[in-house]
């Protein structure tokens, strides 16, 4: 099994959801970065998600810019070298945008279809539809068909309403309205309501309350944790426990472990961790250029340091640190040494 099948990924889900602990959801844009993660989660002993943005999946096909094909080709060595390991791997695209739906989500979709008609495993457990910048009806009207068939895939769908503020991979919401930022139970009951039609179907909620893509000095970041709990007692007021979200908080970069295992008494099973593994990756890369100058370049006609310039040298450095601030997510999401075993 090379990720986790639809069953176990619930099951997965519906465990850090009764135990009140979330998974990171770490974004990956190249070999390096994929491998990184799962070093990061075997590290920690828990399971996880690793997820593609558009911007990543164009950036992994090089000059061929090809969304789609970077987000399978990643997917693809994901899932061999996951399945490798004992711990629980399921992968999830990040943020697609309405106007990137036919681009990126269905042809995506498509391809779990045609590996399904062939007897193959999903290679994408999840994906997300990101509709929040539209008013809530018209969000909703696009991801209940989508909802529809991810079903019919064994596919769970991830929804957001309100909008995350910041810049993330060329979705710029800094100049957003404060009340766009905070997500009402009114509108929990809304979604509930809308996405509870597609029956057998399952799927996550990012609701918003406060949370701003990218990292900001403390203090720059009003997050409002209790929107969610008073969200999720309104749907469960008048839908009872069933109806309880999945939720899952974006823009966690800069948040206090307070702030963040708040949010995991209140449904939050899914953490998008992003910022913080880009900057873990690159810091030792620029301090093994900066310690080996001359050996990375060939100065006044030297021949350098092969051993320096090596991009192996310093991709694993890379790697490395990146996969440690990997097992710190889960020790803060309290995920660690609770993966549920292969």
């Amino acid at each position: 099994m090379p990720v986790v099948n639809f069953e176990r990924y619930c099951e997965m889900l519906d465990k850090a959801h009764r135990e009140n602990y979330a998974f990171p959801a770490i974004n990956i844009s190249n070999i390096d970065t994929v491998n990184a993660a799962i070093e990061g989660f075997v590290e920690a002993s828990s399971d996880g998600l690793i997820q593609v943005s558009t911007g990543g999946g164009a950036h992994s096909s090089g000059n061929l810019n090809d969304m789609v094909l970077g987000a399978i080709s990643l997917a693809e060595h994901a899932a061999r070298v996951a399945d490798r390991y004992d711990v629980n791997i399921a992968l999830h695209t990040d943020h697609c945008t309405t106007d990137k739906v036919d681009s990126f989500l269905k042809p995506l979709i498509a391809e779990t279809a045609a590996r399904r008609k062939e007897g193959k495993p999903n290679l994408f457990s999840s994906h997300m539809y990101d509709g929040s910048n539209l008013p809530l009806e018209d969000n909703m009207k696009t991801a209940v068909p989508l909802l529809e068939l991810c079903r019919d895939n064994n596919i769970v769908l991830e929804v957001e309403t309100g909008v995350v503020g910041g810049e993330e991979d060329g979705i710029n919401n800094e100049n957003v309205d404060r009340e766009k930022l905070y997500t009402t139970p009114e509108d929990m009951v809304a979604v509930y309501e809308a996405l509870s039609q597609v029956e057998d179907a399952r799927f996550m909620l990012a609701a918003t309350f406060g949370n701003v893509h990218g990292v900001y000095k403390s203090g720059n970041v009003l997050l409002t944790p209790e929107i969610l709990k008073n969200g999720q007692e309104a749907v469960i007021a008048k839908y009872g426990e069933v109806a309880r979200f999945w939720l899952v908080f974006h823009g966690g970069s800069g948040s206090s472990q307070e702030e963040i295992q708040e949010t995991l008494e209140y449904g939050v099973i899914k953490m998008n961790v992003d910022t913080d593994t880009q900057y873990a990756f690159t810091r030792p890369v620029v301090d093994h250029m900066l310690s080996n100058y001359e050996g990375v370049l060939k100065i006044e006609g030297q021949v350098g340091n092969k051993k320096h310039y090596d991009p192996r040298a310093w991709l694993k450095k890379a790697r490395a640190n990146m996969a440690n601030r990997v097992v710190e997510a889960c020790e803060d999401l309290k995920s660690a040494g609770k993966s549920m075993g292969r």
